[in-house]
């Protein structure tokens, strides 16, 4: 049902002056004053019994000294009234009205020289007042009319657009930017080489279309760009746009459904139209997985809304004229529940891969986001890249600002290193908390987090320690941060066997140290046992081999079937239980030997972080020598 119109402030102050107006003017009229004829008026004036007039134009007001009777002034302008008797004996009052004020008028016209003589000698007080004009009093009579009709004219005009928006809701919600000032460019995005050297020929197709139409070539219709969330996929769709100077029509794949049934498959039609209005041209649809999950799975099997709609632009795809020179964007971090008739050759014929960035793509991204920025000398972009291992490009803008933030409100001139790091922990691991923790406590969280540094530290395949804190952070009471020396592809199984050793480092010292186990290492335990179980369910690094041993994880609410069997046995089941039982035990073997034997050295790096809070690379040198990592590299 259509809402009623809201009316704006203006109308409603419009509305309460008309309001006033009408009350004024009827509270405010003149009582209404009595006709007296030219003539008498002459003669009340002579009898000294006119107080005083005013004249405005050929209209006389005044007013008299004392009252008198309509029938007077017939009687003596000699006028008889004849009333017919009834039949009835009947007894008749009639009511005398009299009057003190009157109206005449002034024959203007043949004028009467003997009026102001007579009213000056006979003391008579006179106002004039300039006569208004026609034009002015029209206007001034019709203007409130006038402008009550306009707001019901405005207020009928508004209730229609009202009544016909349900017809509007086929209407796209694309919002198009035009190309006078293009948002972004190739010179914008960083840490996607890959994706702009692909996109590339939809720049030289959307510039000189005829180029390849001349050999009978084709550009594929559709792009679909794949990564994880933050990896600049928008972005690059609205880099190509800018690079090509075209319209770019953007809008998220959610917007197409409404309540109603039929409006996305309404709106898909009307996107489509628009874009061909305005070619060449670019449309992207984000979050495609929204409307495009395949069909005929899952919980439900109804034709819902949905279907219709990703039935639509199937149709719109397939009949789309190359000579329109329309390209089709589309983003989506989860390829694997679309529909595959969306995936084959004539509709998003290309799929383009937005990876998280590299070391030297995020070392770009830092400064693109930075350069903006009054940068203090000591800030070591390479170093924050290499910090930020297995961060988006959202994650690094982010962090950019939040350093922006933490100088500013500490009334810094520019932006240091100190900033970024605490913008980096702040991102990744959560803001520092300052809880109130007994001495026991922080005691126990410095042997928690010294026990993964130092197994960490003494082992030859782990990743450095870059540093160690006892601030809590987020949900961690204590944090040990690791920088890889190295960007790794894959990884050995030697290498993943160190991390749950490291992972089972923390509750190993309290282990050692206090004879006990607290709660701190329960998100320690989680991991190490997840990365177990993929070792031997999903690379084959258990004593059954290399078997694909983790079942099927399709979830039905994504688009898969519903019904899931397990595909292994309970006597295989049993053997994976006992693997990964195994990797956990020989790692907290592994663990514990090397606490055991520094023992003294975990003490001294105990002792500094109850000093400190936080130790970083330099000072770890100092307490535990040189990393195991370092001297197996350089006796290799």
């Amino acid at each position: 049902m259509p809402q009623r119109p809201k009316l704006s402030p203006f109308w409603w102050i419009v509305l309460v002056g008309l309001l006033i107006w009408n009350v004024f003017s009827f509270l405010g009229s003149a009582p209404k004053k009595a006709p007296l004829p030219y003539t008498e008026f002459l003669r009340q004036v002579r009898a000294d019994n006119v107080d005083r007039i005013q004249i405005k134009g050929d209209a006389i007001v005044g007013k008299l000294v004392h009252p008198i009777s309509l029938a007077a002034v017939e009687a003596a302008a000699g006028v008889t009234t004849t009333t017919a008797a009834s039949t009835k004996s009947t007894t008749t009052t009639t009511k005398v009205v009299q009057f003190t004020e009157f109206k005449t008028t002034f024959p203007q016209s043949v004028g009467d020289p003997r009026l102001l003589p007579l009213l000056d000698k006979r003391g008579v007080t006179v106002d004039v007042e300039p006569a208004t004009t026609t034009w002015t009093s029209i206007l001034i009579n019709i203007f409130p009319f006038v402008l009550l009709i306009g707001l019901l004219w405005w207020m009928g005009k508004q209730t229609m657009q009202r009544q016909s928006g349900m017809f509007g809701f086929g209407k796209s919600k694309a919002r198009e930017y035009t190309t006078e000032r293009p948002d972004a460019s190739f010179a914008d995005v960083a840490g996607a080489e890959e994706a702009k050297a692909d996109l590339e020929q939809v720049i030289g197709f959307l510039k000189d279309p005829e180029k390849f139409h001349r050999l009978g070539a084709h550009l594929p219709r559709g792009f679909l760009l794949v990564g994880p969330p933050g990896t600049g996929k928008t972005l690059l769709a609205k880099a190509v746009a800018g690079e090509a100077s075209v319209p770019f029509l953007n809008i998220s794949a959610s917007e197409f459904v409404e309540m109603f049934v039929g409006v996305g498959a309404s709106r898909v039609r009307d996107l489509f139209q628009k874009a061909k209005d305005v070619a060449p041209s670019i449309v992207f649809i984000d979050e495609l997985d929204a409307v495009a999950r395949r069909r005929g799975a899952g919980l439900g099997t109804v034709n819902d809304e949905r279907e219709q709609t990703l039935n639509q632009l199937l149709t719109e795809m397939d009949g789309f004229d190359e000579r329109h020179s329309v390209i089709v964007l589309a983003a989506t971090n989860r390829p694997d529940v679309l529909d595959p008739a969306l995936l084959r050759p004539g509709r998003f014929d290309r799929q383009i891969v937005v990876p998280l960035p590299n070391l030297e793509g995020r070392q770009g991204i830092l400064e693109i986001h930075t350069k903006n920025l009054n940068l203090s000398p000591d800030v070591d972009l390479a170093r924050l890249a290499r910090r930020t291992i297995g961060l988006s490009g959202a994650d690094l803008a982010n962090i950019a600002n939040e350093a922006a933030l933490m100088a500013a409100e500490s009334g810094a001139e520019t932006v240091a290193e100190k900033d970024f790091d605490a913008a980096v922990d702040k991102v990744t691991l959560g803001a520092e908390r300052h809880m109130p923790m007994s001495e026991h406590d922080r005691r126990l969280v410095a042997y928690h987090e010294s026990g993964h540094t130092l197994v960490a530290w003494y082992s030859s395949l782990a990743d450095p320690v870059d540093k160690v804190t006892i601030i809590p952070h987020g949900l961690a009471l204590g944090v040990t941060e690791q920088l890889p020396a190295e960007e790794r592809v894959n990884y050995t199984r030697a290498y993943l066997l160190t991390r749950v050793a490291v992972m089972l480092g923390g509750r190993t010292s309290e282990e050692l140290v206090f004879e006990d186990f607290t709660t701190g290492a329960e998100s320690d335990i989680v991991q190490a046992t997840k990365l177990a179980r993929r070792m031997v369910t999903k690379w084959g690094m258990g004593s059954l081999g290399p078997l694909a041993l983790d079942g099927d994880e399709d979830q039905p609410f994504l688009g898969y079937e519903l019904a899931q069997g397990r595909n292994v046995s309970e006597e295989t089941h049993a053997q994976i239980d006992r693997d990964i039982r195994g990797i956990i035990e020989d790692q907290h073997k592994a663990a514990r030997s090397l606490l055991e034997q520094h023992r003294e050295v975990l003490d001294r790096l105990v002792d500094a972080l109850m000093d400190h809070e936080t130790v970083e690379d330099g000072e770890l040198r100092e307490i535990l020598g040189s990393p195991a990592s370092e001297i197996a590299a350089s006796e290799a």
